[in-house]
């Protein structure tokens, strides 16, 4: 279990002849032994569990602890289901004689149904969702460094703001920036995919030591905690939540290599009941511990000793390390699409620099958290599983399933215009 999202499907290669793993080549389990149940939860729980549960402790002080668990509930529910619109529509598409023989990915979904326009829709949201974890990695680093070593820094910091303008955040961000480029040049998922492990571990760590931090101060004090914050937070919090819960391409590659796939259903319907209820007691416990206090990323508010160092330390290496494993399916459409589907240096640099860009012009982890889970992951997770399905299964559905889908597909627009506002607004509001 890693705090990140992992890489999700984009599209499958035209080159049959190459064995290199993509974009959607699954975590756990290699092409021909099949997955057994306990390994699918696994992949399951792998693929969602991400970074947004950093900020959920925040969302729920902006949103309340009651409207907070009650989202993140709402949202598990309909993620799932539209993880399952999602095989069901394939497998229909399968079912045909007409070509699509295939579906291995998002991307390929969506050209089955929408052709190269529909391609190209779910390629330009993988490069924006998939970006924009990266970016959140790195304003993670760079706050949660600038935080722990703040004594050490704060000479150095006083010195840029006179030469440069760099504040903290910067010289972590711009200091990882070279180790980055190196990372991100190996050219396939075979040499980085064992790295999970150590972030698993790590992470592991991290949630245990934040929940035994949790329970331990709210037996020594009681804070002044919220219910419900209001309707004014309702897409902020949306956001939030939709980002935790993202991994939506993911369910191709994990459903394609289960050995009883009829079982998904119950299996995905497990995992994402069990990760709610981790995420509802990971955000509560959090907000009911530092109350008001609560910061942006939970990790922030651990406080001095060398267990809370070890704990922050561990998570920005973890985060560091997943940055490429992330970025991979966005290397994987645009070596594609402007590098003829081969392995391009110069491109994969161009993109670390333009992600490290805009992490330092982004304040505040949360906030973020919230605009892409609604920009992006809205997109993903709601609108497209449910127009495919709409648009393949129209002849056979009736007026309730046309019903479901069309609200599904309406919903997740109005969450995604209403939410990136809010989020907008939040991200350049002076926080005080």
């Amino acid at each position: 279990m890693v705090f990140e999202k992992k890489p999700i499907a984009s599209s499958s290669s035209q080159n049959l002849k190459s064995p290199l793993p993509r974009e959607d080549t699954p975590l756990i389990g290699k092409g021909k032994p099949l997955s057994s149940k306990s390994k699918t939860f696994a992949n399951v729980f792998i693929a969602i569990v991400g970074a947004g549960v950093l900020g959920l402790p925040y969302a729920f002080k902006r949103t309340g602890w009651v409207m907070g668990l009650l989202m993140l509930f709402s949202v598990a529910g309909l993620t799932t289901y539209c993880m399952m619109l999602l095989v069901h529509t394939r497998r229909k598409l399968e079912s045909f004689d007409n070509g699509f023989a295939k579906v291995n990915s998002f991307g390929d979904l969506g050209f089955a149904v929408c052709g190269h326009f529909g391609r190209f829709v779910v390629d330009v949201l993988i490069i924006l969702s998939q970006a924009g974890f990266c970016v959140g990695y790195l304003i993670f680093i760079g706050n949660t460094l600038a935080n722990l070593f703040n004594g050490e820094v704060s000479m150095v910091s006083g010195l840029s703001l006179g030469i440069s303008g760099l504040s903290a955040k910067s010289w972590y961000i711009w200091g990882c920036f070279p180790f980055q480029l190196a990372v991100n040049s190996i050219p396939t998922l075979t040499h980085l995919a064992p790295l999970s492990i150590f972030a698993d571990i790590v992470d592991l760590g991290a949630m245990g030591a934040v929940f035994v931090e949790d329970v331990s101060l709210i037996m020594k004090q009681s804070n002044e905690i919220i219910a419900f914050g209001g309707l004014s937070v309702f897409f902020y919090g949306m956001g939030v939540a939709v980002y935790a819960f993202e991994g939506v391409g993911m369910v191709f590659p994990i459903e394609s290599e289960m050995k009883e796939s009829r079982h998904f259903g119950k299996i995905l319907a497990l995992s994402m009941g069990l990760i709610s209820l981790m995420y509802g007691a990971f955000g509560a416990l959090g907000y009911f511990a530092f109350g008001p206090d609560t910061k942006d990323i939970i990790t922030a508010n651990l406080g001095a000793g060398w267990i809370s160092a070890m704990v922050q330390i561990g998570l920005c290496v973890n985060l560091f390390i997943s940055f490429p494993l992330m970025m991979n399916p966005v290397y994987e459409i645009v070596e594609r699409r402007f590098g003829g589907g081969r392995y391009c240096l110069w491109l994969r640099w161009l993109l670390v620099l333009i992600v490290s860009l805009v992490a330092l012009f982004v304040p505040n982890f949360a906030d973020f958290l919230s605009l892409i889970g609604s920009s992006v992951c809205c997109g993903l997770g709601f609108v497209l599983p449910a127009l495919f399905h709409l648009l393949v299964f129209k002849e056979e559905l009736g007026w309730k399933g046309w019903t479901v889908d069309v609200g599904i597909v309406t919903l997740g627009l109005v969450l995604g215009v209403s939410g990136t506002w809010s989020a907008l607004v939040e991200m350049f509001s002076v926080k005080v």
